[in-house]
């Protein structure tokens, strides 16, 4: 019995090889396509899982009082004592704050800038016991000497020796190494290397700072306690420190498994970030693209059915059961769907790195080693072969052989009548293909708005130089007059603050305005030349002056600062006076009158708003220098300011980025969605396409006898392909009908996570229609035009 199913089988699948391939190919691409994405989702929501009682911990980010879009990663350092001293149900708190830059470290005379630093409480490693390659946990910050290095950094400083016990040179320090961190870790703090926060000078009266918020705190609460209602405890305890103006930004809790899939959209946060919005969308296209292929086995074992009429006839006049048709035709496509997966399988395997170098992760394909993978697998494709082939396999089991074996035409429909189930399929396959083109197109269009919106100043051949050694730092006027009698420098300026970099912010005040409350404004450090050197657009007033002394207690404001500092119109706010409380001193006040108003510009990315933006010279903060290079030879205007660099800054090695480069950077999620999208989309389109050539070969079979006939009569072959297509143009107009309007709404939701976005216009449907038609149509006519070449005598010999 089962040898005699295999070999039918057999039969079945080397005598239809054109259906047999088509079925596999189809079904292979979805559970590719699946498994990649599932691969991806699983490591994002791995992130933190294996942080013992990871339950019980959580990180306090900042919410606005007013406005609960405005949602902060970071917190003051006092948040951490705070709770720790405060409330008992808290076992453990811990600040961590992240460099801002590039730090050069050196070993044995090897220089190299690394990111990913981090500044931590002494039980760090407490809260987080991350998997080591060497050293220990214990103790292991302790020292304000000790430093921590990821795996890759030891490699690059000490090979593949162990390098616990060794010093490494950073800044103006030496290190001792006490711990490497194995790579391939999902932690959602993206750390190259670890030390403590009194190496790095912060303790004392800076501590109790509530208005410097630079850390994530995080906390470990003991077993049973309640998140909500500490939550709570500490928003009362701490809102009389962070002055209980309007726009407070409240503490709140979050869970550490969280962190990483829910925070993006939080301001200044240190983690390493993904989206639970796109995660979704991933796992609704893997769903799509399964459920197109399922439908793809249906569509394309009824078209085949035709040619197995007589088959089952006589399996049917010989005793064969209903009951055993359809276990043999639900093996076969059992059978079909375990090559499928074992297709799929082989080019997972080999497309997982290409989709580790996109994504910039490190997946493993542990399907063979993971056994609650491969029974999912195994059941996954069980389940699939069933539900695919259970349909077909009752069509074809309820043929009464009589008919069959008179020649009559058999059908799965009664004469006259709609085949409903195989149209609904094609309807709901393109529905969703034509869901994801919308979707696509949207995306596309959105990303190249982002890259192509005028965002108020020139950001193109401007390079930003980290100010670096002590000498340069005293002399940034010197270095950077050096600069601009260079032929290939157009301008320069110093400053803290320059477009898609690092930003701070701070309460303005007005005098003329007491009853307008402290207003939070980002606060640019500038120097005289800034606006000439990025190009910003003065609407009134005059831009800073070198030659006017008072200038350095001085404002220039954005548009947007004018409206909400209450200041009228741009003209009006001329000579108004400003207070800001300076990082330094915070009970110290800067105060000076506003000078001018530039037009808003995007100094952030295009997810946010522009926010009210005060420029004004403040040189304790100034840590970059951005240059405006010359059209042409950018090589050579970059080598003529190293050689200045090295004049003043001989013991670091000159880093740059390019200014639009910094921009790109906030744009590669969108980037990476707008290409998985994309390809998938691909997908999806191609195996939908596979099962509408199905359906067209099923009709251009059953109606070969009205083929043959009205080519008699003289029907032409572009009549035949006509009255074959008509049909299914009209089932994807239907798709499109059904579609956009889901399409709309969705891709609707997506924008709102964009201030700056683009408007969903009828084109985009439109166009998406015509590619759904013009791919229905082309793979129709493959089918139509073989029906039409066909000679008619070979449809009417049997009457």
């Amino acid at each position: 019995m089962v040898p005699n199913f295999f070999k039918t089988c057999l039969r079945n699948f080397t005598h239809h090889k054109g259906f047999s391939f088509i079925n596999v190919l189809g079904l292979a691409l979805g559970l590719t396509a699946c498994l990649l994405i599932g691969f991806f989702v699983r490591d994002e929501k791995q992130y933190d899982a294996f942080i013992p009682d990871a339950k019980n911990i959580f990180r306090v980010y900042q919410q606005s009082e007013s406005d609960a879009a405005t949602i902060i990663g970071v917190s003051p350092p006092t948040f951490s004592t705070a709770l720790k001293q405060n409330y008992p149900e808290v076992d453990l708190a811990l600040r961590v704050m992240s460099f801002n830059s590039k730090q050069l470290f050196e070993v044995s005379g090897k220089k190299m800038y690394e990111t990913g630093g981090f500044i931590a409480d002494s039980n760090f490693f407490e809260l987080f016991p991350l998997p080591l390659l060497y050293g220990s946990h214990r103790k292991v910050l302790d020292d304000p000497g000790s430093i921590v290095l990821s795996e890759a950094m030891s490699r690059q400083f000490f090979g593949n020796e162990d390098p616990v016990g060794k010093t490494i040179s950073f800044g103006k320090s030496v290190f001792t190494v006490k711990a490497v961190l194995k790579d391939k870790v999902n932690f959602h703090l993206p750390i190259n290397f670890l030390i403590n926060m009194n190496a790095a000078g912060l303790q004392g009266e800076v501590m109790q700072n509530w208005q410097w918020y630079p850390f994530q705190t995080y906390v470990k609460l003991k077993p049973g306690s309640d998140p909500k209602a500490l939550q709570s405890k500490f928003q009362a305890y701490a809102k009389p420190y962070l002055k209980g103006e309007e726009g407070t930004n409240l503490p709140y809790l979050q869970p550490l498994g969280q962190i990483h899939l829910y925070s993006s959209h939080f301001k200044y946060d240190l983690s390493e970030r993904g989206n639970i919005s796109y995660v979704n969308a991933l796992m609704i296209i893997a769903f799509f693209i399964l459920l197109i292929a399922g439908f793809n086995f249906v569509n394309l074992a009824t078209a085949k059915s035709m040619q197995r009429a007589k088959e089952v006839g006589v399996r049917k006049a010989i005793g064969a059961s209903k009951i055993q048709l359809v276990v043999q035709f639900i093996g076969e496509t059992i059978i079909l769907s375990f090559i499928s997966m074992s297709l799929a399988l082989t080019l997972t395997y080999l497309l997982l790195p290409e989709l580790n170098r996109f994504t910039q992760k490190h997946m493993v394909f542990d399907l063979f080693t993971n056994p609650v993978l491969l029974l999912a697998m195994a059941v996954t494709t069980l389940l699939v072969g069933i539900l695919a082939g259970f349909y077909p396999a009752l069509v074809l089991s309820a043929f009464r052989p009589v008919k069959v074996l008179k020649g009559s035409v058999v059908t799965d429909a009664l004469p006259g009548k709609t085949p409903w189930l195989r149209h609904g399929l094609v309807v709901i396959q393109f529905s969703l293909s034509l869901l994801l083109i919308i979707s696509s197109l949207v995306v596309i269009q959105q990303v190249r708005y982002m890259y192509g919106k005028d965002l108020g100043f020139k950001k193109d051949q401007v390079i930003l130089l980290e100010m670096r050694g002590e000498k340069l730092m005293k002399n940034y006027e010197s270095f950077k007059n050096e600069l601009t009698h260079q032929s290939g420098v157009l301008a320069a300026s110093v400053g803290y603050g320059f477009p898609g970099d690092i930003f701070g912010d701070g309460m303005m005040t007005v005098k003329e305005n007491p009853e307008i409350k402290p207003t939070r404004a980002t606060q640019l450090m500038v120097d005289a030349d800034y606006i000439q050197t990025l190009g910003l657009k003065l609407i009134a007033g005059r831009d800073f002056s070198k030659n006017i002394p008072g200038d350095v207690s001085a404002y220039v404001i954005n548009e947007t600062a004018v409206v909400e500092l209450g200041l009228g119109t741009p003209q009006q706010a001329i000579g108004k006076t400003l207070s800001w409380p300076t990082w330094r001193k915070p009970d110290s006040l800067k105060t000076g009158p506003v000078i001018g108003v530039v037009r808003d510009f995007h100094y952030k990315s295009l997810h946010e708003r522009v926010e009210p933006a005060v420029l004004h010279i403040y040189p304790a903060a100034y840590s970059r220098i951005a240059v405006k290079l010359k059209a042409g030879s950018i090589e050579n205007s970059i080598a003529q300011i190293k050689t200045v660099w090295n004049t003043f800054s001989p013991d670091y090695p000159m880093e740059y980025t390019f200014l639009d480069e910094n921009f790109g950077k906030m744009y590669q999620a969108e980037d990476k969605l707008k290409t998985l999208l994309s390809l998938f989309t691909g997908v999806t389109i191609f195996v939908a396409c596979l099962g509408l050539f199905g359906l067209a070969a099923f009709a251009a079979e059953r109606r070969k006898k009205e083929i043959g006939i009205r080519k008699v009569l003289g029907a032409t072959v572009r009549g035949v392909v006509i009255m074959l297509s008509r049909d299914f143009i009209l089932l994807v107009l239907i798709s499109l009908i059904l579609a956009s309007p889901v399409a709309w709404y969705f891709m609707n939701q997506w924008l709102e996570n964009f201030f700056y976005r683009i408007h969903i216009g009828w084109l985009i449907f439109a166009l998406a229609g015509m590619v759904a038609i013009l791919l229905a149509f082309i793979t129709v006519s493959l089918q139509a035009v073989k029906a039409g070449l066909t000679n008619p005598v070979k449809y009417l010999r049997t009457e």
